[in-house]
């Protein structure tokens, strides 16, 4: 009897030892983030040191308590330039990393991204469709303005965002329709991402060989991927989406766990396993579609983020969606910084470092890691 009660309390604080080692990950993750981000907001044309910056922020939130810094270029290059951009890598960072856990627990597929179901395919359509089309269908108010939640856009971006995401939500729609025929089993509803996003490709294809030299950089140029969308309108918008859609797909994180055990399993437990999956997958879709709209195509972040963060805390999803989404929104904002300074004045669009880095990482696991991490 004693010897039993000594295992169950080695048990004990060993899962607790696990918890608080999680845990102090995911404090290192959010206070990496807060320091490159303010280290990423100092850093440009003009050089502001990271002690302006925090003077900047806290004058911005406290006004009556922290007094102004002593150059007004600072608090104005920061406030209406510079911030925006890094909150827009940090949000599209976080959407494209966890929705990239999120779909490879659901589809229970190490391999699965938030392009898997045809997303990026469809998104880059729409945008490239009103690109080319925008201004015969829409004519003279395609040179206007449009407000959205409130909020004033030009009408040329405000048109492209929502096709974007339209577009982008649309295929996991129909990944939906067509799987449930199938009894929406993972292996269906990853066939059929595929087959829409080749759907999805031809169209873009089609596009750009009947459109103009202008509407073909332009399409071009948003397929890269990039921050060139930033502004307080896009920030307003997209952070109750991102937020929301991370609380609820965190307070299934145990129907994540359960899942993970197999479809028998999470069944016998009491889960509707086919409405989780689509639930989820329309969730972390519309989070992410939503980010890409204003973003462009950036890819790798959901597949790099969350093995990497399975290596560090394990597939326990209460840790592993917030950790990727630390992970996601650094790794975003920190090839943001690099593509904006490493050829100054020539800006690298950040989806071009983002292959790079992608690319890298997956060749070191399958070299060095002989593919373990992918099975």
């Amino acid at each position: 009897m004693k010897n039993h009660l000594n295992s169950n309390t080695k048990t004990a604080l060993l899962y607790h030892a696990i918890q608080k080692k999680k845990l102090t990950i995911i404090i290192i993750l959010a206070a990496l983030l807060l320091i490159t981000a303010v280290i990423a907001t100092g850093i440009g044309s003009v050089y502001i040191n990271p002690f302006e910056v925090i003077q900047v922020f806290a004058n911005a939130l406290f006004p009556n308590l922290v007094p102004a810094p002593a150059s007004e270029i600072s608090g104005t290059i920061i406030l209406s330039y510079r911030l925006p951009r890094i909150l827009l890598a940090v949000l599209a960072g976080i959407a494209l990393a966890v929705a990239g856990a999120v779909m490879q627990g659901l589809l229970r597929n190490p391999l699965v991204s938030p392009f898997t179901l045809g997303l990026s395919s469809a998104a880059s359509f729409g945008a490239a469709l009103m690109i080319v089309l925008g201004p015969a269908v829409f004519g003279a108010a395609f040179a206007g303005s449009i407000a959205i939640l409130g909020i004033t856009f030009s009408a040329k971006s405000a048109l492209l965002i929502i096709s974007a995401f339209l577009f982008g939500w649309l295929s996991v729609v129909l990944v939906y329709i067509i799987s449930r025929t199938k009894n929406t089993s993972q292996a269906i509803m990853i066939l059929a991402g595929v087959v829409i996003g080749y759907l999805f490709q031809a169209g873009l294809l089609a596009l750009k060989y009947v459109s103009n030299d202008d509407a073909l950089r332009e399409i071009v140029t948003w397929l890269m991927g990039g921050m060139w969308g930033a502004t307080w309108q896009a920030i307003a918008i997209l952070t109750p989406i991102v937020l929301v859609c991370f609380f609820l797909v965190e307070i299934k994180a145990w129907d994540l766990n359960t899942l993970s055990a197999g479809d028998d399993v999470a069944k016998n437990l009491g889960i509707n396993v086919s409405r989780f999956r689509i639930s989820g997958l329309l969730i972390v879709s519309f989070a992410a579609s939503a980010c890409l709209a204003f973003t462009g195509i950036i890819g790798f972040v959901g597949l790099m983020a969350p093995h990497i963060c399975r290596m560090l805390i394990g597939n326990d999803y209460r840790y592993l969606i917030p950790a990727s989404a630390l992970l996601g929104a650094l790794i975003l904002l920190i090839s943001d910084t690099v593509g904006r300074v490493i050829l100054a004045p020539i800006e690298i669009p950040v989806g071009v470092i983002m292959y790079i880095l992608g690319g890298l990482f997956f060749l070191f696991l399958i070299t060095r890691g002989h593919g373990r991490y992918l099975a």
